[in-house]
């Protein structure tokens, strides 16, 4: 695709499903039940999200990736306290076990599989429409996908609910960890990450980290400099588990705008009316 083409093509719009359902029961109140009278504030905040990315960015279609909550991935194989100590309310996963497919009545194409996270099919996403000569904006609070981030690929990242967006471009992620983007996950391993309980190399912080980074390049010229020795294959580990797995499998994604009036039709039968309302005006405008 020449540059010409690849500037009139609108992007694709990538979501991390259970980063805005997280978000959006948080940021909601319990109080937004359905007809029946169970819960409804993470249905109602995450649709509400897609409805306003969709009309902010006019993508050529949107893809939504979602983790697999019952099945360990490798990340948990290789490292047994990996996202350790997490519980989720029952009322978050009975959502959350709905939302795929309240996306999917849109015709919003989402994709969950066995052994891949959320973030995985966002780099799959990424690659496939990188391949196809396409640019990509990627939705997600997860700071992991900052190295998805290049001169095709922009993350929006939620900065204040689920209403707010910051625009992530490879300027910014130097700016806020001082590496670049491709650097990000060997700058995760040598940090740590504290949401993932990934421990990091000892008395290494941001900043060490970063300027490490600066001055040899990589984690593996790191080690191959001889630092870390006594925790280098623990380091590498730690790499693995923070690089985004690409293969993870994507369906083919053609243009498509989402029909709110079949969403709308989807909401009322959970129950939804007030969200009904806002799918079908969507769907009129």
């Amino acid at each position: 695709m020449t540059p010409r083409s690849r500037a009139t093509r609108r992007p694709l719009l990538v979501i991390d499903g259970d980063s805005f359902a997280h978000r959006a029961f948080h940021a909601l109140p319990r109080s937004i039940r359905r007809a029946n009278g169970r819960p409804g504030n993470l249905l109602t905040g995450l649709t509400s999200m897609v409805l306003r990315l969709w009309q902010a960015e006019r993508p050529r279609a949107v893809f939504v990736g979602w983790d697999t909550l019952t099945v360990p991935t490798y990340r948990h194989e290789l490292m047994s306290g990996y996202q350790a100590g997490r519980e989720f309310d029952p009322e978050l996963l009975e959502q959350l076990d709905l939302a795929p497919a309240l996306l999917e009545s849109a015709g919003i194409v989402c994709a969950k599989a066995a052994g891949f996270e959320a973030d995985d099919f966002l780099a799959a996403a990424v690659a496939s429409e990188r391949a196809a000569g396409g640019t990509s904006l990627v939705a997600t609070s997860d700071r992991d996908a900052f190295q998805l981030v290049a001169d095709d690929v922009t993350i929006l990242q939620p900065v204040r609910g689920v209403s707010e967006l910051a625009r992530i471009r490879p300027a910014d992620v130097r700016e806020r960890y001082g590496v670049e983007p491709e650097q990000v996950p060997d700058f995760i391993a040598l940090r740590g990450d504290p949401s993932d309980k990934i421990p990091g190399a000892r008395g290494v912080g941001a900043k060490t980290a970063a300027s490490l980074l600066a001055g040899n390049g990589s984690l593996e010229a790191l080690l191959a400099a001889g630092r870390f020795s006594a925790e280098a294959d623990d380091l590498r580990m730690y790499r693995h588990i923070a690089t985004l797995d690409a293969t993870a499998p994507v369906p083919p994604l053609p243009d498509r705008e989402p029909d709110w009036h079949a969403a709308a039709v989807a909401v009322d039968e959970l129950g939804l009316g007030r969200l009904a309302g806002r799918l079908e005006e969507a769907a009129s405008s």
